[in-house]
């Protein structure tokens, strides 16, 4: 990775690919490619990630001591200056994929709350992360508010601020979001804004 430029990490949470919430996340990252950031996109559903086992293991060094492909994912998160999680709404939740992910943050807890430990800073010399999440779903606009506080939550022991999001309601269908009046635009956009607008 080039130092000098953002890295930007696209977690696809859906069991679809190709769905609407990665459709915006795609949009999202091409946005923040344009404004010259380091783009990388990782799809869930083709890891391999347990569920947290609730071993307390973490607790003694904040790192998980279950082996499988969160390995990979934690290292990710660490290196990223912004972390965009895409997923639909399931049941006014994340689908259980990506919340095996978010469960397995246990070990972030531990290490932020137990260890008392930093999290590495990015390699532009950062501490603190931009948290963006992206949900497609059927329904009201209220569904929404459950999954807000999850992610919410993962940003929060991941050292990044729930910085923005695009919440579509009442879109279901596969492929269904290429008609929305704007949310391919505000994707884009918010993409650009992320690499782009300074920090506070």
């Amino acid at each position: 990775m080039n130092e000098r430029m953002l890295n930007v990490l696209g977690i696809a949470g859906s069991p679809r690919r190709g769905g609407n919430t990665e459709t915006l996340l795609d949009r999202f990252l091409s946005g923040a490619e344009g404004a010259g950031a380091v783009v990388e996109k990782i799809a869930v559903a083709r890891l391999d990630v347990a569920g947290c086992i609730a071993c307390n293991g973490c607790w003694d060094d904040g790192y998980c001591v279950v082996q499988d492909d969160f390995q990979d994912v934690y290292d990710k998160l660490v290196a990223a200056d912004v972390i965009v999680l895409a997923a639909p709404l399931y049941f006014w939740n994340l689908p259980a994929q990506v919340k095996a992910l978010v469960d397995r943050a246990q070990c972030q807890w531990a290490r932020k709350f137990v260890v008392k430990a930093p999290l590495a800073t990015t390699a532009m010399g950062r501490s603190r992360r931009r948290g963006v999440f992206i949900s497609v779903g059927g329904g009201k606009r209220r569904y929404f508010e459950g999954v807000v506080e999850t992610v919410k939550d993962f940003f929060v022991v991941n050292e990044a601020d729930y910085w923005g999001d695009i919440l579509i309601h009442n879109v279901d269908a596969k492929g269904e979001i290429e008609d929305h009046p704007t949310a391919l635009d505000e994707a884009l956009e918010l993409g650009v804004r992320a690499v782009e607008e300074p920090r506070a």
